[in-house]
């Protein structure tokens, strides 16, 4: 009896037979991105992270430096806060001192009145009437927060107890708030302002108002 095998057979390969090409390309093209990504690592990446090192090293050094001249600094703020107020006052003494010799407590209350964050040195009554309280005066009443810097004097005369105030300020709420200092101190009594006008500075040009307070110096 004949028999017949219908299986395919398998046909064994030739030996010498060329290789796919298709699996060379793919393998070049393997190799080919792992060398760029190792030349974008070495040329690229990496001067970068160097670099990032680098000003991270730096940065945690100002940051130390910049501690060790805060600790140094510390109150110096404060020093010359007390500073500028100081140059202040003398500026406005100076002043009143080359219109006329007042007497030196007339001179220190002024002074004290033209500080920014100082009251005059008033009487207890005085102080409960220009206080928040519900007896208070609001016509009395002044602004703790005022700042004196916006005012500067230019003369003071003093005539047989009733003086004279000139200066000049940024505003006529300015001018407010430096009168109701003056009325409300123990030195000075039937203070009043005696007008004003916006002008212009003659050298500069820029625009402030000229005033005049005058009353009663209570020696």
């Amino acid at each position: 009896m004949i028999k017949i095998n219908l299986l395919p057979q398998r046909r064994p390969k030739k030996r010498g037979a060329a290789a796919d090409p298709s699996a060379n390309h793919l393998v070049v093209g393997v190799a080919g991105l792992v060398a760029a990504a190792a030349i974008v690592a070495l040329l690229v990446d990496r001067p970068k992270r160097v670099r990032l090192a680098e000003l991270t090293r730096d940065n945690q050094q100002l940051q130390t430096a910049i501690r060790t001249k805060t600790q140094q600094l510390e109150g110096y703020a404060d020093l010359k806060k007390a500073a500028d107020e100081a140059d202040e006052r003398y500026r406005s003494i100076k002043r009143l001192l080359s219109a006329k010799v007042v007497p030196a407590n007339v001179l220190h209350e002024l002074g004290e009145i033209l500080m920014t964050g100082k009251r005059p040195k008033m009487t207890k009554d005085m102080l409960r009437r220009t206080s928040s309280g519900d007896d208070s005066d609001p016509n009395k009443r002044f602004q703790d927060d005022w700042d004196a810097s916006h005012v500067w004097l230019s003369g003071f005369t003093d005539t047989a107890g009733l003086f004279r105030l000139e200066g000049g300020a940024q505003s006529e709420s300015d001018v407010t708030q430096l009168a109701k200092r003056l009325a409300a101190s123990v030195y000075f009594t039937d203070v009043t302002p005696a007008g004003g006008e916006r002008v212009a500075d003659a050298q500069t040009g820029a625009s402030y108002f000229k005033f005049t307070i005058t009353g009663k110096v209570a020696y």
